[in-house]
């Protein structure tokens, strides 16, 4: 990140955040607890170098408070400072919304379930710094020895990892695929009653597109009236068109069939915990590391006329992903249903995000100001 793009840091106190007082703190901190359950395990993000997420043992001794609180407003407001985020780059904020799709799916193919849900190829692998400076390619494979880009979205949908035995499960639809790939997990229902849960399990390198934007560039939809749902009404009234739409989005996820602990939350988002509806927040994670409160003061569409309504809740950085990139940048994690897809789809306002840092992590930061 450059000099100019660095957020600006600006301590709070709780009693001035506008709906602060009114919250479920202790909903808060059970997504907290989980996000601890993985620090003190292993901690894997800190492995990477978290521009405001300090080191493991800045966060050891909160999650063990954590452990032990009794009233959950006044374990935040006593262990962490809120620091409120100042983009540089983009002042109003961003926040979207985000869900697990669900979808029809079989073991086998046939019958018309054609359409493969893979897991990672062995062949595709993350490049060293050293090759990453040279070629630009982050993950990709070696072809004759010499690093490359992975295949895009269009040759593996074309064929190009045919007979490898990757693929996880069939379902019915590109489309449905396309959006499970989008949102990182999924839920397959199978015609025997019973689900498979699909969390993410790695990305092809190639870069990410927002197809929704291209049919704004192309002027068949104006930006206005872009959302989720028109974007696959469209693809459902133009499915020659949507293939080739979806092409234009090289990047390709792969999952991992997961079994998770407690069905009633979601699939394992980037921390490797699950995910809880209206409590996970997916974050630019080259910033803010995995397991950071974040107050969120914003707005969310109700109901099905979409009515903007205030949301202000205390969120719990889980998650990722390629498109959630700056300093006051979310994705809602809405869960999975009908509703949750009619709000994750239509959510994108502006907002004020404040930041909770434990104390003496929060204090370095302030000095380097």
């Amino acid at each position: 990140m450059t000099t100019e793009a660095r957020p600006r840091l600006r301590q709070v106190s709780f009693a001035h955040m506008a709906g602060w007082a009114n919250d479920d703190h202790q909903a808060a901190l059970a997504a907290f607890q989980r996000s601890c359950g993985e620090i003190i395990a292993s901690g894997h993000a800190f492995g990477r170098d978290v521009r405001y997420g300090g080191a493991r043992s800045d966060w050891l001794a909160v999650c063990e408070a954590a452990s032990r609180a009794v009233s959950a407003r006044q374990f935040f407001e006593t262990e962490f400072e809120a620091l409120e985020v100042g983009d540089p780059v983009r002042p109003e904020g961003l926040f979207t919304g985000y869900y697990e799709p669900e979808a029809e799916g079989s073991r086998t193919p046939g019958n018309g379930y054609d359409v493969p849900i893979y897991r990672k190829p062995d062949d595709l692998i993350g490049f060293e710094a050293s090759t990453e400076k040279q070629t630009g390619l982050r993950y990709g494979r070696r072809a004759q020895g010499k690093p490359t880009g992975y295949f895009t979205r269009r040759e593996i949908e074309e064929g190009a990892l045919s007979g490898r035995g990757l693929e996880l499960v069939w379902l019915k639809s590109w489309v449905d695929a396309f959006f499970i790939h989008v949102q990182g997990s999924g839920r397959i229902r199978f015609a025997d009653g019973s689900t498979m849960r699909l969390a993410y399990g790695a990305k092809s390198g190639q870069p990410y597109t927002g197809i929704g934007g291209v049919l704004v560039e192309r002027g068949v939809l104006a930006r206005e009236d872009m959302s989720m749902q028109s974007l696959r009404k469209w693809m459902g009234e133009n499915p020659a068109g949507a293939r080739e739409l979806m092409w234009q989005n090289k990047s390709f996820i792969f999952f991992r069939e997961v079994v998770v602990d407690d069905p009633s939350l979601g699939a394992p988002g980037a921390q490797k915990v699950q995910l809880t509806p209206r409590r996970s927040l997916a974050v630019d994670r080259s910033l803010w590391m995995f397991g950071t409160p974040v107050w969120l003061d914003t707005q969310a569409p109700s109901g099905p006329g979409g009515e903007l309504k205030p949301f202000r809740h205390l969120m719990i950085a889980q998650d990722t992903g390629t498109a959630v990139k700056g300093p006051a940048r979310g994705d809602v994690y809405w869960g999975w249903g009908d509703a949750a897809a009619s709000t994750a789809g239509q959510m994108k306002s502006p907002g004020a995000m404040v930041v909770l840092l434990p104390r003496k992590l929060a204090k370095k930061y302030l000095k380097q100001k």
